[in-house]
């Protein structure tokens, strides 16, 4: 069967728009402001083996992971039926840390398993010792509870006790509760959307197509590859500390372009530490998949044809592919960052002018928990913007969020009116951009003051080593974690957990994005 260029486009768009509808529901029926208001999740659709075929424009640090994901739920589910939900968020089979929680629906045309539809959302609490499931922990069981592939929804019914199992270890239920629900009408959208396709074309038709799409996306990214001078390129930088006391951690990457394909091993970057920066295989995939995708000027969806040109070797027992029981929960916001650092450093000595300098390296990752005054407790969650690094093409954009993160901000309304919390500021960081020919992003300054007592815990990067500039370009300016009482400031680390009193503030400052070139 031919190839009708028009179809291949229609088709791409169908699938897409299967994985944005489903983004849609699950934004609009969740409970929690992570989901709601900052679309912390990302929806995807599968083949029967596992290869992606579309993903919607959500969260990139998703992008690479999710396939591990439904490759792990087809491994350990013995039978799929109609009507079943599987749930998932172990980092060693498939998650990339615990309140990342995926759910997957396979998806039966004429009875036989077609595809799996799937989704998974970042929770503002799956238990753990610190509100939030965002600790200072050095082992996985201190970051919440693991669920590895099990049935939640059976025949179309929910399993009660693995519902009621997982909701009486979690500081929120009720908005537990609403979140996983609003996931399951996620993916249902998406398999009745899958069903319509089907039954409004052929499914040799469909699948052709299918297959197709993936082929030109393959394509596509080695005509990427294929314009990267052939060579080995060789680029390193580092993690400021794990939480413990372990400093400047390495990662490291030697990069081999040859012809249309490109291998990156990290076998010399350090062995995995005591705190929770350590990366899940997973994570380290996604990172250089999203650099890669982010090179590509066509339009073209995400799917397992973008893997094929890419190889990626880490050293098992990494920082970078970390074994079982190692603390994870910040390998996917912070170490992830690092790694894009790693891979456009690489890239920066092949196609200089492609490759921005540093931006700020770091998601600021804030988790904050306590009781209201009516008694309910709350869990709260977000990743604070700051500034991009700059191009050949101009300053770089500040006060958002780059790279591994695409959530939005969490508005102060729904802060405010959501939580006992006073927004006390929430403004750009002027002058943090590093300087040069461009300029690298400013950051951002976001204070709180507490209206009740509260736990928190930020994990956060480049407080000491600052992001770099590119060809001449300044560095951008280190963040800054200040705690306020009684008028009187402190300088945090950049990875600490306190309990503040009514009346205390946390002021958190996020770095600018390195700048690029000389300055004239």
């Amino acid at each position: 069967m031919k190839i009708n260029p028009i179809l291949l486009e229609v088709y791409k768009n169908r699938f897409s728009s299967i994985a944005e509808e489903m983004g849609a529901v699950l934004q609009r029926t969740a409970y929690s402001v992570n989901i709601k208001e900052r679309k912390d999740f990302s929806c995807a659709v599968f083949d029967n083996e596992g290869r992606l075929i579309a993903q919607a424009e959500h969260i990139p640090v998703h992008l690479g992971s999710m396939p591990l994901s439904v490759k792990s739920a087809i491994k350990h589910i013995s039978e799929f039926q109609e009507g079943d939900v599987i749930i998932l968020n172990d980092p060693f089979k498939g998650g990339t840390h615990l309140p990342d929680i995926t759910l997957i629906t396979p998806v039966f045309i004429d009875k036989k398993l077609e595809y799996f539809v799937a989704n998974r959302a970042h929770h503002s609490d799956i238990g753990g010792i610190t509100a939030g499931s965002m600790p200072i922990s050095n082992t996985i069981f201190q970051e919440g509870l693991i669920i590895p592939p099990a049935k939640l929804v059976e025949k179309g019914k929910i399993n009660e006790d693995v519902f009621r199992l997982i909701l009486n270890n979690v500081r929120t239920p009720y908005e537990r509760e609403g979140d996983f629900k609003a996931q399951i009408a996620a993916n249902q959208v998406g398999s009745k959307r899958l069903k319509e396709l089907l039954s409004e074309y052929p499914v040799e038709e469909v699948k052709h197509y299918q297959k197709a799409i993936l082929d030109y996306s393959e394509k596509i990214i080695r005509e990427l590859i294929k314009d990267i001078p052939d060579g080995t390129y060789e680029f390193e930088d580092f993690m400021e500390d794990d939480g413990f006391g372990q400093k400047d951690i390495k990662i490291k990457l030697k990069l081999n372009i040859e012809g249309d394909t490109a291998v990156l091993d990290f076998s010399g970057s350090d062995k995995q530490v005591k705190g929770s920066i350590n990366a899940v295989y997973a994570i380290t995939l996604s990172s250089v998949l999203y650099v890669f995708r982010a090179l590509v000027e066509d339009d073209i969806p995400t799917n397992d044809g973008c893997f094929r040109p890419i190889k990626v070797i880490t050293e098992k027992g990494s920082v970078l592919d970390a074994d079982f029981p190692s603390a994870v929960a910040g390998g996917n916001v912070e170490t992830s960052q690092r790694i894009v650092d790693v891979v456009l450093g690489a890239l920066s000595k092949a196609i200089p002018e492609k490759i921005p300098a540093a931006s700020q390296g770091t998601m600021n990752n804030l988790a904050i928990g306590g009781t209201s005054d009516n008694g309910r407790p709350f869990t709260y969650y977000e990743t604070i913007g700051g500034g991009m690094g700059a191009s050949l093409y101009g300053d770089g954009e500040s006060a958002i969020q780059s790279h591994m993160t695409n959530t939005m901000n969490t508005p102060i309304e729904a802060i405010e009116f959501y939580y006992p919390f006073l927004v006390r500021e929430y403004s750009i960081r002027y002058n943090s951009g590093g300087d040069g020919l461009f300029k690298g992003g400013d950051g951002i300054i976001r204070e709180f003051e507490f209206l009740t007592d509260v736990e928190i815990t930020l994990l956060t990067e480049r407080r000491r080593i600052a992001p770099y500039g590119l060809f001449g370009g300044k560095s951008g300016e280190v963040g800054r974690n200040i705690i306020i009482k009684n008028g009187k400031k402190e300088i945090m680390p950049s990875k600490f957990q306190v309990n503040l009193k009514k009346g205390d503030r946390i002021r958190i400052e996020t770095p600018g994005g390195g700048g690029y070139g000389k300055k004239e």
